[in-house]
């Protein structure tokens, strides 16, 4: 099974685009994912990189741009506006798709509706796929809602970042197995990061003491990338543990507990390894 593994930028942020993309092909990633800031040199950097690479290392290399907005008080319309001009701007730059931190949780069905009737007209137009990412705050917070949305337009497309949905509901979804398998042909991208009950991210996967909740995240994905390759769906993982404060600190030094590129990286081999192994 061809998988295409791409590299977070989270995290990265003090590194200027061209070394980013350096490590990011020295360390053996098909593409990238990445919010780009609010900084016209280092999206021209990046840019100019991007093709560079794609003519003379990888024609393929693949290019997800995220869309995630600071998180302001304000009505309906403003995000609207908000959204539909950083989207219009992600566009522009000819991302492989745009992963989406669409909608909030406190919005009602029928707002957060015309929020993603916003977004599938700019994906229809530009013919960029746009694919909105399961987590807190969004309206892709909680499963059983979430079912709802799906009701009304099934085939909306989700990245499967599924460590927030057990924050939520304070569980690791055991009694929840039924729902989680409806998402599955909905799901277009992996966000390979292992959560437990309390946080979205545990302190290092490759802990014994997180073994249980490795192998079951693992089961999940191949759950989801069995139904993908039904579907003729492309295969992409970021591996996405993050910076604090995802990542817990040692008191008093703030030293964090584990080292976040290493971790990715390790995560990136590890499913190469233990993806279908037996199967």
């Amino acid at each position: 099974m061809n998988v295409n593994y791409t590299c977070t930028y989270w995290g990265c942020e003090q590194q200027t685009a061209k070394e980013f993309l350096a490590n990011v092909v020295n360390n053996g990633y098909r593409g990238v994912e990445i919010n780009l800031p609010d900084d016209a040199h280092f999206v021209a950097e990046f840019m100019t990189e991007l093709e560079r690479i794609r003519k003379t290392i990888d024609r393929d290399f693949i290019f997800i741009a995220q869309q995630v907005l600071s998180n302001q008080n304000e009505s309906v319309e403003d995000y609207l506006k908000r959204i539909k001009s950083r989207l219009e701007f992600l566009v522009d730059l000819k991302p492989t798709f745009i992963n989406s931190h669409t909608g909030k949780d406190y919005y009602d069905f029928n707002d957060n509706c015309r929020i993603i009737d916003c977004t599938a007209e700019i994906a229809s137009k530009s013919g960029i796929p746009i694919v909105h990412e399961i987590h807190r705050g969004r309206f892709t917070f909680h499963l059983k809602t979430l079912l709802s949305y799906l009701d009304r337009y099934p085939t909306l497309k989700l990245v499967a970042d599924l460590s927030h949905f057990c924050v939520v509901s304070e569980s690791n979804l055991e009694d929840q197995q039924e729902l989680l398998v409806k998402l599955y042909p909905n799901i277009h991208h992996i966000h390979a990061r292992i959560g437990f009950e309390q946080s979205p991210q545990v302190n290092n996967p490759f802990a014994p003491e997180w073994k249980s909740y490795l192998d079951r995240y693992l089961g999940w994905w191949e759950e989801v990338m069995k139904v993908q390759t039904a579907l003729h769906l492309p295969l992409t993982i970021t591996p996405e543990f993050g910076p604090f404060p995802y990542m817990p600190e040692a008191p008093f030094t703030k030293e964090p507990l584990s080292n976040q590129w290493e971790i990715n990286l390790q995560m990136k081999h590890y499913l190469q390894q233990n993806l279908f192994k037996n199967g």
